[in-house]
């Protein structure tokens, strides 16, 4: 994906189920106009769910997932069903493919009512449309979204395309500093460039907010930590804001004087995908950690771990000086997060801004109903550093219950 492409965290997921040869596949080439979907008559063509970022009008920027059937068999089978299942927790918009000549089986049901217990939006296509007789379309209904179509000949494709938009919630847009910052406001971004910075270019967190500072009318200043100090002396007119990379809080802290509101990236991030309230109550476990303890470190994306990283080094060893105890760590990346979080004492999250919200949510209450804490890398170390208070006094909605 190249830079200026929308981010994964920031496009719609839909994703595509339904038993082996129900035409999945078919469908995806169809409502994309391209042979994205390796189609065969073979059954499990796909064998692991399978990405595919694009543009589709008119939803706009979106990711499309094609998964694994779910009548797959023997032991891979179930292995692959489970995946399935689990592509549930980061999806916006759920298509399930039934093959229309054979109708609901016994595996659509269940995976239907799992849909809507997890409330996400679904729609029905029952396909090979062209082979149907009328009378056997009206023996074909559901309490859910449905139509007809052909991914074959391409029926009804264009009104289905319409129709997965229209299953969108309206809901409150996610924000970052709109209700904080106003058009001319100077907004400070403190990003070290070290050792674990990605080469040529800035992390995403930080475009994200630098293209929110300047969609507001704001005017964003970026500096280095050995900078920030001589900006601040010489501007002459006071910060609204400033936003500094979590992993330089304390030297920032003590820059930055009290009287100009400060947060960092990842919390931000915490409020944009929803988790910034857990993420503060559940930071306060980390009083109770002594040795032996098994924490969960987890983050959204996979990279290549530099020797100093925030996430296997930085993080474990400011978590030991702080609890003065030796508790156990343990760490995943991207697609992965267990289903049992019960062996942990806490769970840290980083930004998260390669997930969309839906799966931040799940990752946020999974552990919440397993009463695990959660939190996030930047509340866990504004709090290490004695500094949450101030860090999150800028959030408005934080007002009352600081």
């Amino acid at each position: 994906m190249s830079l200026n492409a929308t981010p994964t965290g920031e496009r719609i997921h839909i994703g595509i189920f339904g038993k082996r040869n129900a035409g999945k596949s078919s469908l995806i080439n169809a409502i994309t106009s391209q042979d994205l979907a390796i189609v065969s008559a073979h059954k499990g063509t796909t064998t692991d769910p399978v990405f595919k970022a694009m543009e589709l009008l008119p939803l706009g920027p979106v990711m499309i997932i094609d998964t694994p059937g779910i009548d797959d068999e023997g032991e891979l089978g179930a292995q692959r069903i489970k995946k399935t299942y689990q592509i549930l927790n980061k999806t916006d918009i759920a298509i399930l493919v039934i093959d229309a000549i054979q109708g609901f089986s016994p595996e659509d049901l269940k995976l239907l009512k799992f849909i809507q217990e997890k409330k996400v939006p679904v729609i029905v296509a029952f396909n090979k449309n062209d082979l149907l007789t009328e009378s056997e379309r009206k023996n074909l209904k559901v309490d859910v979204p449905f139509m007809f179509i052909s991914a074959a000949n391409g029926d009804n494709i264009y009104e289905f395309k319409k129709a997965i938009a229209s299953l969108l919630p309206d809901d409150k847009p996610a924000i970052l500093l709109e209700d904080i910052i106003t058009a001319k406001d100077i907004v400070i971004l403190v990003t070290p460039i070290d050792e674990s910075a990605p080469k040529g270019r800035m992390i995403l967190p930080q475009q994200q907010v630098m293209r929110n500072v300047i969609d507001n009318k704001a005017i964003a200043i970026v500096v280095q930590v050995d900078e920030l100090a001589d900006i601040l002396q010489n501007l002459t007119t006071k910060p609204r804001l400033v936003v500094t990379d979590s992993q330089v809080f304390p030297i920032v802290a003590q820059i930055v004087p009290e009287n100009i509101p400060l947060t960092s990236f990842s919390i931000l991030m915490a409020r944009y995908k929803g988790s910034l309230l857990n993420s503060i109550k559940g930071v306060k476990a980390l009083e109770t950690i002594k040795t032996g303890d098994k924490i969960l470190i987890s983050e959204g994306c996979t990279h290549h771990r530099q020797c100093n990283d925030i996430g296997t080094v930085k993080l474990p060893g400011w978590i030991k000086s702080y609890t003065n105890a030796k508790p156990v760590f343990e760490f995943t990346s991207g697609n992965e997060f267990p289903l049992d979080l019960t062996s942990y004492k806490l769970v840290v999250h980083c930004g998260a801004c390669m997930l969309n919200e839906r799966e931040v949510a799940y990752r946020s209450k999974c552990a919440e109903l397993q009463n695990v804490p959660f939190t996030n890398y930047g509340i866990i170390i504004a709090y290490m550093n004695g500094i949450l208070k101030r860090t999150i006094a800028p959030l408005p909605e934080l007002k009352d219950i600081l």
